[in-house]
């Protein structure tokens, strides 16, 4: 009996053996492949949505300096609604998209957080200070997108690094090119993103396009 139950046992683990799949452990190399290819990329994300979306988002989200600025001192919810994205994450602040044309009046240009100051009424006085970079500080030009949310992202380190691609992707792509000498009394075009300001201070805007003439 012994002698049958012992066959019987021997057939069916023969039976079973075409079945089974033998897995091989990765190589320190392969894990590494893998995790490179799987690994978050803030700054590819970017540049793929920058021209096709994000420079035409702002030419078509932005108002003119003076409108955006009166409507967000008086009413900050209804100048987001208008011209931020209303989408946001409620604890996060306003941010709003802006275009204006003006004149130099100020140039700090000293240290890698460069920024110009721009009249864009024609009084002489400063309407607005623009980051030139390459150091841009916020993250204004992610958190005025409508397209994009915290939601989307593994954890609040990959929205931080998004963030900044978007600064770098300005630099890299035109802020880089503008001279630091000479700025004072040029006319520049700018379109790009400011937080609300604190009572008294600029709006702080960070160009998705900027350009500098005569």
């Amino acid at each position: 009996m012994s002698r049958m139950k012992g066959a019987l046992l021997a057939a069916l683990v023969a039976a079973a053996l075409p079945g089974c799949k033998i897995i091989k452990t990765p190589t320190a190399e392969e894990k590494a492949a893998a995790a490179t290819k799987s690994a978050f990329d803030p700054n590819a994300k970017v540049e793929a949505i920058w021209q096709p979306q994000v420079v035409p988002y702002f030419q078509k989200r932005a108002g003119g300096l003076k409108d955006v600025a009166q409507l967000a001192a008086s009413s900050p919810d209804q100048a987001g609604e208008k011209y931020g994205n209303p989408g946001k994450q409620s604890s996060a602040p306003w941010t709003y998209a802006v275009k204006f044309t003006g004149k130099v009046v100020a140039a700090d240009t000293a240290s890698r957080a460069a920024t110009l100051d721009i009249d864009a009424d024609g009084d002489g006085k400063a309407d607005a200070k623009v980051q030139i970079g390459p150091a841009l500080r916020g993250t204004a030009l992610r958190d005025t997108l409508d397209f994009v949310n915290f939601n989307e992202f593994k954890n609040q380190i990959e929205w931080a690094q998004f963030g900044k691609a978007f600064n770098e992707k300005a630099d890299a792509a035109f802020l880089s090119a503008i001279p630091r000498d000479g700025l004072v009394g040029k006319t520049v075009t700018v379109t790009g993103a400011f937080p609300l300001p604190s009572g008294g201070q600029l709006p702080l805007v960070t160009p998705s396009e900027l350009t500098v003439g005569g």
